[in-house]
């Protein structure tokens, strides 16, 4: 009887070699942008302690979503949820020997228990970069148009993705204003964060539920609807200032719905999404200057973002942005014509490798045609024969296994060939 098959973990995604080569082009994105601002990479633990999130990330992340268990010595510990509170504890240790402000960036896993759903599993992977000792507007905007540099890299317009701003301490001025106090701001900021996730009455009833009058709920509204609020904060004044110097005004809007619901952040905050509303946010960040001063270290401001790699990857998918990828890295097979001249092919393969191109090797001198069929349902665009004619007259065979063509090639000028016709076919 046949065993029952095993499937992956609920809400984890296995990774192709199809799936892999978005994943790791998605990477390479990621670097370049970073790079192109000045931002070094770094990571941190996947395994941290539980109280490193319990008074920084907020209830629901800790309470609900963590992965907990407790180790062999009794410590609580979780797999890694989220990376700012890591960043937090890498700058406090260091403090003193760190050169600020510091531009930094990660890509790696992170694991949430949440119910999955479209673009969101409780396995993923996430782009990270922040920005610490830097307390302006304009460290601010830098952020931004980092995040715009990257809808652009993945050739995203700006009719198809935003990037939406608030500043909580505008926010908290404004909702002030009618008639919300200190006391019901995080009740407040959890209803607008609310806004676009239910339907207007359920919206009005989770108010009431929560304890708003109906004239504090109408005052909310009315915040919620003004596109002219962020010309009341000097922050937002000097951040789209320099939004528009950096050339991405078209990609950054003011938001009053974005809140972001994580605990930590001060500042401005900014989300993306897709224009037409299709999926989940694309990203978040914001500013949060308290969080190193939290986990023992002296205060510094910081601003960051994180991207997933799911939610973007369904978007670019959706609107077909993804690029072709090569079924193979391999550039070149090299056939095994019997097992008296494997020798002769195993040598050429190295001499080839050496030279700086991929090379695949059949390891089994069965029929050519079957090698041949075999190269070129990977993706193998050539094949090179050495037989005992070939070795005898110091020559390769080299077939283009997408047209049949075969010609005969010096091994002196193999190389050269073969690199000639890959420029080639990269330049076509």
């Amino acid at each position: 009887m046949t065993s029952e098959l095993i499937r992956p973990v609920k809400g984890t995604k296995d990774y192709y070699p199809e799936e892999m080569r978005v994943r790791t082009w998605l990477y390479q994105k990621v670097r370049e942008v970073s790079e192109s601002f000045g931002y070094q990479e770094w990571d941190a633990p996947f395994l941290e302690s539980l109280d490193l999130y319990a008074a920084k990330s907020g209830q629901e992340i800790v309470e609900k979503q963590s992965y907990v268990f407790t180790d062999r010595g009794g410590d609580q510990i979780t797999l890694r949820p989220d990376l700012t509170p890591s960043l937090a504890r890498l700058v406090a240790a260091k403090q003193n020997q760190l050169i600020f402000p510091l531009r930094w960036w990660s890509f790696g896993p992170f694991w949430r228990y949440e119910r999955p759903q479209k673009g969101r599993g409780r396995e993923f992977f996430q782009w990270n970069i922040d920005l610490i000792g830097d307390d302006t507007p304009a460290a601010d905007a830098e952020l931004a148009a980092i995040a715009a540099a990257f809808m652009k890299s993945l050739g995203l317009q700006p009719d198809e993705v935003s990037i939406l701003v608030n500043n909580r301490p505008l926010m908290d001025a404004a909702t002030e204003k009618v008639g919300i106090g200190k006391g019901m701001r995080p009740q407040a900021y959890k209803l607008i964060d609310r806004r676009d996730k239910m339907p207007p009455e359920a919206w009005e009833k989770y108010a009431g539920d929560l304890g708003f009058s109906n004239k504090q709920l109408g005052g909310l509204k009315e915040v919620m609807s003004n596109q002219e609020l962020w010309q009341q904060s000097p922050a937002l004044v000097d951040f789209f200032s320099a939004i528009e110097v950096y050339g991405v005004g078209d990609y950054v809007k003011f938001a009053p719905q974005v809140i972001r619901g994580l605990d930590y952040y001060t500042g401005t905050v900014f989300e993306a999404w897709d224009t037409k509303g299709e999926f989940r946010s694309l990203f978040g960040g914001g500013r949060y200057d308290n969080l190193v001063d939290d986990v023992g270290g002296d205060p510094v401001p910081a601003v960051g973002f994180a991207v997933g790699n799911m939610v973007i990857t369904l978007l670019l998918e959706k609107l077909g942005r993804l690029p072709k990828f090569e079924n193979t890295p391999s550039q070149v097979m090299i056939t095994l014509f019997d097992s008296d001249h494997i020798k002769h092919s195993l040598s050429l393969a190295g001499e080839l490798r050496q030279a700086g191109i991929n090379v695949i090797t059949h390891n089994e001198p069965v029929k050519l045609s079957k090698q041949f069929k075999y190269a070129h349902r990977i993706g193998v665009p050539y094949a090179v024969v050495l037989g005992p004619e070939e070795i005898a007259d110091n020559k390769a065979a080299l077939k283009n296994l997408d047209t049949g063509e075969q010609q005969s090639i010096s091994r002196a000028g193999l190389v050269k060939h073969i690199r000639g016709l890959l420029e080639s076919r990269m330049s076509s």
